[in-house]
C-alpha cells in the first residue's frame, strides 16, 4: 500500500463545483445500486477516469466510506485503511454517525490526515490516530481558552483596587503620559 489518491471535496462557489457534484452522484449511484453481497470494489465511472482508477468502498449501517484509488492499488489494502478510519472515527465519536460526520467535518478531515496525507498511508495504528487527535483536541481547548483571554483581561483591570491611576509613566528613556479615563 503505496500511494492512494484520496479527494475531499469542499464545497466551494467555482465552477468546478458542479464537477464535483456529478461525481459525487455518479459515484454513489454506482455504489448505492450494488448488492451488499458482493465485492466492494468496482471500476471508476466515466467521471472518474474509468479503468485507470477503481471505486473502494465500505458500507456500514447507513454510511458509505469511498475511496477512489488508482488500478495498481491493493483493494485489500485499501479495505482495511477503510476498516481503520471507520474505527478510529468510532472511538473518537462513541459510535460515528451521520451527525458526527456533518458537524464535526473539521476533525473527521484531521483524523483523515493523521491516516492519509499527500496520497501517503502515514499511520495505521489506531491508538497512536486517536493519541494525536486528542493532542489535536486538548490544543485546540487551550487556544479557546485564549480567545476568552481579552474579555478576561478586561475583567481584571475593572476588579483592581488602584488608589488612583498613574499620570505619568516612565520607564528609562520613555516618558508615557497617560489621559484622564472615566472610569469603567
Amino acid at each position: 500500500m503505496d500511494r492512494c489518491h484520496i479527494q475531499l471535496f469542499a464545497v466551494d462557489d467555482d465552477p468546478a463545483e458542479d464537477m464535483q457534484q456529478q461525481i459525487i452522484r455518479e459515484t454513489f449511484h454506482l455504489v448505492s445500486k450494488r448488492d451488499d453481497n458482493v465485492c466492494n470494489f468496482l471500476e471508476g465511472g466515466s467521471l472518474i477516469g474509468g479503468s485507470d482508477y477503481k471505486l473502494i468502498y465500505r458500507h456500514y449501517a447507513t454510511l458509505y466510506f469511498v475511496f477512489c484509488v488508482d488500478s495498481s492499488e491493493s483493494e485489500l489494502g485499501i479495505l482495511d485503511l477503510i476498516q481503520v478510519f471507520v474505527e478510529t472515527l468510532d472511538k473518537c465519536f462513541e459510535n460515528v454517525c451521520e451527525l458526527d460526520l456533518i458537524f464535526h467535518v473539521d476533525k473527521v478531515h484531521y483524523i483523515l490526515q493523521e491516516v492519509v496525507m499527500g496520497g501517503m498511508v502515514l499511520e495505521t495504528n489506531m491508538n497512536e490516530i486517536v493519541a494525536q487527535v486528542e493532542v489535536q483536541s486538548r490544543m485546540e481547548k487551550s487556544e479557546g481558552g485564549l480567545s476568552a483571554a481579552p474579555a478576561r483581561a478586561v475583567s481584571a483591570v475593572k476588579n483592581m483596587n488602584l488608589p488612583e491611576i498613574p499620570r505619568n509613566i516612565n520607564i528609562g528613556d520613555i516618558n508615557i503620559k497617560v489621559p484622564s479615563l472615566s472610569p469603567f
